[in-house]
């Protein structure tokens, strides 16, 4: 069960904001290791810990992973990103940065726009 005070439209809008910002490209101060998408922002509950503070069923993006993939160790690297069904562990294995981070900006535009619709069709219909 989700245990995230976060709004979900706010933090799918602030990955994207940090990923058009240079997001997870090399760092200057440690090239050789490689970036994790979602852990390694503020949109991970687990940000800044050493450890995992927050089990990853605690957080907001679980809900976009499918059932299958709930207990993975990484659960949030496999939200389907397109109809395809390609992940972020899939799109890994390629090794291209560049078309993986493109991918998820696509899936973090129209996932913010589907959230944005929904509450504004709620937001009508709670309008007498």
């Amino acid at each position: 069960m989700t245990n995230d005070n976060r709004d979900i439209l706010e933090i799918l809008k602030g990955e994207l904001d940090f990923l058009q910002n240079g997001g997870y490209s090399q760092s200057d101060r440690t090239p050789w290791q490689p970036k994790s998408a979602f852990q390694e922002s503020l949109t991970c509950i687990n940000y800044g810990y050493p450890y995992r503070a927050h089990p990853c069923n605690e957080c907001h993006l679980l809900d976009f992973v499918d059932a299958e993939h709930q207990l993975e160790a990484i659960p949030c690297h496999f939200i389907p990103l397109n109809r395809s069904g390609e992940t972020i562990d899939s799109l890994e294995l390629d090794q291209d940065e560049e078309r993986l981070q493109r991918k998820l900006e696509d899936w973090l535009r129209v996932t913010i726009h589907d959230i944005e619709e929904k509450r504004s069709e709620l937001a009508m219909a709670a309008c007498p």
